[in-house]
């Protein structure tokens, strides 16, 4: 599924609107046998600039302040719940919210002239929500700096510090994306699933209980039909047939 940020004028921010059509089609028909895997893309030179700032001002009241950031933070951790991979495809600049939606997804592809930025320090407004994603995917000292900087990080630099995946040039971005799709759709749902499940419960245990748990999950992975049919089909050097 091609998931389309398409609001080039406002620079693809999070308006509460976006982030409603957002969860809508992440959500949408999420059990389907055919869903393999979400990619996460944008038109124009922005990929996602973060929240509408308009929505932030004193124009608007508290409750309306809070229904923007409940909202985001349950896109974000909704991304990390769903049960296939989420792509992002970052081809351009990505700010604040932005930086937080690539940080949340599960890989990330961007294109050599592509940026990441949390510069809400600028505004007075610090990116403390963008800073827990942040926070998860990059080395401590490396967020904080661009945290409290604001200054943003290239391509490349992403890259190295782990907010990214892989960095292609920019005529080679879709290819790349499909090529890393392709290959995911290649294996069992259901694998995918609980393989994705139990990484992200394991990052928050520590190292006996996370052993403890994906010992157990890896049990229970021999159980499940895919999980026998490929170990047969290697053992008899034939590929696999994955019941969904």
């Amino acid at each position: 599924r091609n998931i389309i940020l398409n609001n080039p004028k406002k620079r693809n921010a999070l308006s509460l609107s976006m982030l409603q059509s957002l969860r809508e089609d992440l959500l949408h028909d999420v059990k389907s046998k055919d869903l393999r895997v979400i990619v996460i893309s944008a038109e124009g030179p922005v990929f996602c600039s973060g929240h509408d700032l308009k929505e932030l001002s004193s124009e608007e009241d508290v409750k309306h302040h809070s229904k923007v950031f409940e909202l985001c933070a349950e896109v974000m951790t909704l991304i990390q719940k769903l049960p296939v991979p989420v792509i992002a495809k970052v081809n351009g600049l990505a700010t604040a919210a932005g930086c937080q939606l690539v940080a949340s997804c599960d890989i990330a592809v961007a294109s050599e002239k592509s940026q990441f930025a949390t510069p809400g320090v600028n505004i007075g407004l610090f990116c403390s929500t963008p800073a827990v994603a942040l926070g998860r995917s990059l080395p401590r000292k490396v967020a904080l700096e661009m945290l409290f900087t604001g200054e943003p990080l290239s391509a490349q630099e992403a890259l190295m510090h782990g907010l990214v995946s892989k960095v292609v040039p920019e005529d080679k971005l879709e290819e790349e994306t499909m090529k890393i799709s392709h290959k995911i759709c290649k294996s069992s749902k259901s694998v995918l699933a609980l393989g994705k499940a139990t990484f992200y419960r394991q990052m928050t245990q520590d190292l006996d209980t996370a052993y403890r748990t994906t010992s157990q999950v890896m049990i229970d992975n021999l159980t499940l039909r895919d999980g026998q049919e490929g170990i047969e089909a290697f053992i008899q050097k034939r590929k696999p047939v994955w019941s969904h």
